[in-house]
């Protein structure tokens, strides 16, 4: 289990709200430095994803609880971010029990192996416990039949030598101490597996190039708020004018990679999508590609 501190906050009840604030605010600052401690294992996962990636695999998160929902927020992001469907999930109780919490479901190991056979793991693939504690049978038994079926493995827990972090190949731990509200892991834990999930998913779409810089140019423009984003995005990587970036943009058939190669490049939509193809989509380089 997370690591508990004697007397974290004591008579919280008897707090005024501004001392309640600035008590949690104040633990909240120890979670930065406790994912910090884990980068190293961070960085060796985001390389993990992206070579799955790469290969037409998956990044798989799997968890229950708050865990299971930072998961499949993490997930549901990625389509929007970076236009791809790479990123997964499952949870204990399914869909349903992010706004109807299931939590009778996170001691079933038999629903953690049915779901993760349903997606169909394989040595393609890495799939992401997540579990504070390291202890949720749900989680532990999706990772362990993800593994025997040649996926490779990363445990996201908050308590070093857990029984998930020793069934995974790359066990990343934010020891972040114990919660304010003790016992409630959706606290400084779950803020820990969110800034994880967020270095994940976004560590591994830089390495692949499905970003440029830092602009986000694989967002897929399906309303008035990212079509303008697009077009700025192409304003600020091509350098050009606003009328230049739309009419790129619509020439792209609203595709934000193709229109910056053709931008950038000086190439036709045809020759854009197939450096892009060729570039395994990878924007910088079909750019710099002959």
């Amino acid at each position: 289990m997370p690591r508990r501190d004697r007397n974290s906050a004591p008579a919280l009840d008897t707090l005024p709200a501004l001392e309640i604030a600035r008590l949690i605010n104040a633990e909240d600052a120890k979670v930065a430095a406790a994912v910090e401690r884990a980068l190293p294992q961070i960085a060796e996962a985001i390389e993990l994803i992206a070579d799955a990636i790469r290969r037409g695999g998956r990044l798989i998160y799997a968890g229950a609880g708050t865990s299971g929902r930072i998961a499949a927020l993490d997930a549901a992001e990625c389509p929007p971010t970076f236009n791809t469907k790479s990123v997964q999930f499952i949870m204990a109780g399914g869909t349903r029990a992010l706004p109807h919490p299931d939590e009778a479901k996170e001691d079933s190991a038999a629903l953690g192996r049915r779901d993760m056979a349903g997606k169909k793991p394989s040595r393609q693939d890495v799939v992401a416990g997540l579990a504070a504690s390291g202890h949720t049978p749900y989680t532990l038994a999706a990772l362990e039949y993800a593994r025997q079926r040649g996926a490779r493995t990363v445990a996201i827990t908050c308590a070093a030598g857990s029984p998930l972090g020793r069934a995974a190949e790359v066990e990343i731990v934010a020891e972040v101490g114990s919660e304010v509200l003790a016992g409630s892991t959706r606290m400084k834990a779950g803020t820990a597996e969110k800034l994880i999930c967020n270095m994940l998913s976004t560590g591994a779409m830089a390495r692949l190039g499905y970003v440029y810089g830092n602009l986000m140019v694989n967002v897929p423009p399906r309303n008035l708020k990212l079509r303008e984003r697009a077009i700025g995005i192409l304003q600020q990587a091509a350098g050009v004018e606003r009328d230049t970036a739309a009419r790129a943009l619509k020439a792209a058939a609203n595709r934000v990679p193709a229109a910056l190669i053709m931008l950038k490049a000086g190439v036709s939509k045809t020759e854009a999508q197939r450096r892009l193809k060729a570039a395994r989509g990878n924007v910088r380089r079909a750019i710099q590609s002959p």
